[in-house]
């Protein structure tokens, strides 16, 4: 039986029983024995891994292990991504021929900068188009709990560990994803609930010339537009190919009509390319 190449042990994860009471131990059975499931990422070179220790030893292009190559390019993508092609056999079953690159590199990411964690999850909400998780996770920013250490002492910490404002959150581009912001990301799919929530939280868009129900639905979510002066608008990001949101909904098509060229996703004036993000917020109504 192969074992990992990291650790040299079994491709097995121990899952222990689980009480939702700390204090209902007796309710557990005396021979309830820990569940035992595969955890095994078999990389193109021919090495095993659990997940975790892939993650702990990873390296951009090479195995940890033999240091052979295991990247290969993308033979249906124009842009010609490197993907890790594995097969993964974990407690979801066999996947043969899965991607992981992606994941690998968000990981990677994380762990060398944790304080972006919410950032990230931020962007995928933004994607998914679920206005209601962005609403809560901006607001648990700032936010504190306190505990003991380890002398008794009450010490206070973010929830979630360290993080950026939700300011910051707000107006973050992706290092990894071509610099895209929130708003990109809610464009490229389709979630006009996202623009409107990042429009009334992240720019100087006009208040009168948004929906009544947009106010309603951030009232109920416990989020309000504060004072937008001297910060950055949302509406005048690029991604890295110099696009902004606007350019990303010509592209997209029809479910954007009577957004385009209004000031509602770049202001006017705003050229696609070039490195400034200012001109006349002069609005239009589509």
């Amino acid at each position: 039986m192969a074992l990992c190449a990291h650790c040299q042990k079994p491709l097995t994860i121990t899952i222990e029983p689980e009480s939702d009471d700390e204090d209902a131990d007796d309710d557990v059975p005396m021979d309830s024995e820990p569940d035992t499931l595969p955890d095994d990422v078999h990389l193109p070179c021919g090495d095993h891994f659990h997940w975790e220790c892939l993650l702990e030893a990873y390296e951009y292009s090479k195995c940890p292990a033999c240091n052979r190559s295991i990247v290969a390019s993308s033979s249906s993508s124009s842009s010609a991504e490197e993907q890790i092609i594995v097969d993964l056999n974990n407690e979801g079953g066999l996947q043969q021929g899965i991607d992981i690159a992606p994941i690998l590199k968000e990981e990677s990411y994380l762990r060398a900068y944790p304080e972006e964690r919410k950032c990230r999850a931020f962007l995928e909400f933004c994607s998914e188009g679920d206005h209601r998780a962005i609403a809560e996770l901006l607001k648990s920013c700032g936010e504190e709990m306190a505990a003991e250490d380890e002398d008794g002492e009450i010490v206070t910490e973010q929830v979630g560990g360290p993080s950026k404002s939700a300011d910051e959150i707000l107006r973050y581009q992706d290092p990894i994803g071509d610099m895209a912001s929130g708003l990109h990301a809610a464009v490229a799919n389709g979630h006009r609930e996202v623009a409107w929530l990042l429009l009334l939280l992240a720019s100087e868009y006009p208040e009168l010339d948004f929906p009544a129900l947009v106010f309603q639905e951030a009232g109920a979510l416990g989020v309000m537009r504060e004072d937008q002066a001297g910060k950055v608008d949302i509406r005048t990001l690029k991604d890295a190919h110099g696009r902004t949101a606007e350019d990303v909904a010509r592209s997209v098509g029809v479910i954007w009509n009577g957004w385009v060229g209004t000031g509602r996703l770049a202001l006017l004036g705003t050229v696609s390319g070039s490195s400034g993000g200012s001109g006349g917020a002069v609005t239009v109504r589509g």
